[in-house]
């Protein structure tokens, strides 16, 4: 790796370890909604299992690798329960959240719009070894000591209203406890900071077999930009999905979903990076599988695309 590449990765770790860690960023966020939103947690009306993992600037040393895990299933009419598991490793940083989630629903007056409350309550186990990092001061005093299996909890809460085929929103923050890590010297190595998320997506139906939707993400953290997020996925036949999505200043992405059967989606999304970072990556890749077990609570006209 030759000293350029080196500043900019240096340059991108450390907002990590000195002013404000944002959770991992997904381009197919709206098929992985439970990890940021509580609420979600049985709204599918099914036992569903999620699982999606993302290489980021791949080519690019020490760029983020995200997997994540997500279940979750109603038990009553108006109950749900969650958990979900994300490993992040970026650099010489690993980290690992366990969480479970719960969701209690009020259907409106309609009977076909639902406004879900949920809360999210888990732990964060968090890895740094500053002995992989080229430091360009290793002697430097915030290198000096090893972050090894600290834990701390994680509380989080969020709200989802729906309607049954048509529209959702939510907005949501996944953990409202702020951590920092220090060495033994009080130096503060890293800080995990609130994420507030707001949701939102509506169906409109061009033909009998083909739908639009249009979706947007928002993440706010303190100490890092507003992070912006909007796709627009065609949805074929009920099978097919085919999209475009745009990140503010960050990325262009294209996105593929199939619909192998009433049970299993398996979804695939590449991001090209416009910043200055992308002289050095080629770009990232995401992918996604779903898979759905039971009868559906409700009786709706599209149910795949959230």
């Amino acid at each position: 790796m030759d000293h350029k590449t080196l500043y900019i990765l240096l340059f991108l770790m450390v907002p990590f370890f000195a002013v404000a860690q944002q959770d991992s960023q997904y381009t197919q966020y709206m098929y992985n909604t439970q990890t940021i939103n509580p609420a979600y947690s049985g709204s599918k009306g099914v036992l569903s299992f999620n699982t999606l993992y993302r290489t980021q600037w791949v080519g690019f040393e020490g760029a983020p690798k995200t997997f994540t895990f997500a279940a979750n299933s109603p038990i009553a009419d108006r109950v749900g329960l969650g958990v979900s598991f994300f490993n992040d490793e970026i650099g010489v940083s690993k980290e690992s959240n366990i969480a479970l989630d719960f969701a209690y629903t009020i259907p409106l007056n309609d009977r076909k719009t639902f406004l879900s409350f949920g809360v999210k309550g888990g732990l964060n186990l968090l890895n740094v070894d500053f002995n992989l990092l080229n430091a360009i001061n290793p002697n430097a005093p915030e290198f000096a000591n090893n972050i090894n299996n600290q834990l701390s909890p994680n509380i989080g809460a969020g709200i989802y209203l729906r309607q049954s085929s048509k529209w959702y929103i939510g907005v949501s923050v996944p953990s409202f406890l702020e951590t920092d890590h220090y060495d033994d010297t009080a130096t503060s190595l890293s800080k995990e900071r609130m994420n507030f998320y707001l949701i939102g997506g509506y169906v409109f139906n061009i033909t009998d077999h083909i739908k639009m939707k249009p979706a947007a993400l928002l993440k706010a953290v303190d100490g890092a930009p507003l992070a912006v997020d909007g796709s627009i996925n065609f949805l074929f036949n009920e099978k097919l999905t085919l999209g475009a999505a745009y990140r503010w200043d960050a990325a262009i992405s294209g996105l593929f979903g199939f619909q192998l059967n009433n049970s299993i989606m398996l979804g695939y999304a590449y991001d090209y990076d416009t910043t200055e970072v992308g002289n050095y990556n080629s770009g990232s890749h995401e992918f996604f599988l779903r898979f759905e077990l039971g009868t559906k609570q409700e009786k709706v006209t599209n149910p795949r695309f959230f």
